[in-house]
């Protein structure tokens, strides 16, 4: 709140000094305003907001039925894992090449039939328990309070009473590069990654998993044989460190790798 009421008080003094006379104050003020919405942003209505989004990419996705193969694995492979932020979990598996995967602040989970085909059950569980990792940690919010100071379509934001705003079709695409072209802070990613491991060993499952995934990412993303290859790891420049660092956990904690497949 302090540092809210001190990027108010900027603009307000800004607005009124003559050395800035020759701007306009309206757009100064505004850009103010702006400030003030994406600080006060709050988890409510981030969630509410991307699912306003997940719902219109649901449409139109080819969202596979729970008869299909991947959906029945999917199904078995989340059966036990509990909701994120007392928020439950839904899953879908979208048929699409792409290698990705991602997790929502609303609870939504989407995962791509091309990450199914090159992961392992394990690898899979490893990649979901560091995307929802972000989710459980803030950092979706945080990135969108981000967009909504840079993003000229996410501008002006603001709940109106109880509920959001609707978004229009510019700030629902604004707001898909938001969730699935995330660019975390280092800092973030490994935050990610602690408590996707955590989670896990929570879960009963082995957290070598995430450390495999992980490499298998890397290894995919010198590849040109096996579709494109999302930014979950592969881009960031430390996920090395973040391996050898989530390796050393795995050893100090006594879990036993299992054979890469």
């Amino acid at each position: 709140m302090k540092k809210l009421l001190s990027i108010l008080s900027a603009v307000v003094l800004l607005s009124s000094c003559g050395v800035v006379s020759n701007l306009n104050q309206g757009r100064l003020l505004q850009g103010g305003v702006y400030v003030a919405q994406a600080l006060t942003l709050s988890d409510d209505q981030v969630e509410d907001y991307v699912h306003q989004y997940i719902t219109q990419l649901d449409a139109q996705s080819k969202v596979l039925p729970e008869s299909s193969p991947y959906t029945k694995r999917l199904r078995k492979l989340t059966q036990n894992l509990d909701g994120v932020n007392e928020r439950p979990l839904n899953f879908k598996v979208y048929q699409q090449n792409e290698i990705n995967a991602f997790a929502c602040a609303d609870g939504s989970v989407r995962v791509y039939t091309g990450i199914m085909d090159v992961m392992t059950d394990d690898e899979l569980l490893g990649v979901l328990g560091h995307e929802m990792g972000h989710v459980a940690l803030h950092h979706t919010r945080k990135q969108m309070q981000k967009s909504m100071l840079t993003s000229a379509a996410l501008q002006g934001l603001a709940s109106t009473g109880d509920k959001v705003a609707a978004l229009t079709d510019s700030q629902l695409g604004a707001l898909g590069e938001v969730i699935l072209n995330a660019k975390f802070s280092r800092d973030m990613e490994t935050e990610a990654d602690d408590y996707g491991y955590n989670y896990l060993c929570q879960a009963g499952k082995n957290p070598w998993s995430m450390v495999q995934s992980f490499e298998k990412m890397q290894k995919l993303s010198g590849s040109s044989q096996s579709g494109p290859v999302s930014n979950l790891f592969s881009s960031h420049p430390e996920t090395g460190k973040r391996i050898e660092h989530l390796t050393q956990r795995c050893i100090q904690d006594g879990y036993k790798r299992p054979n890469q497949k």
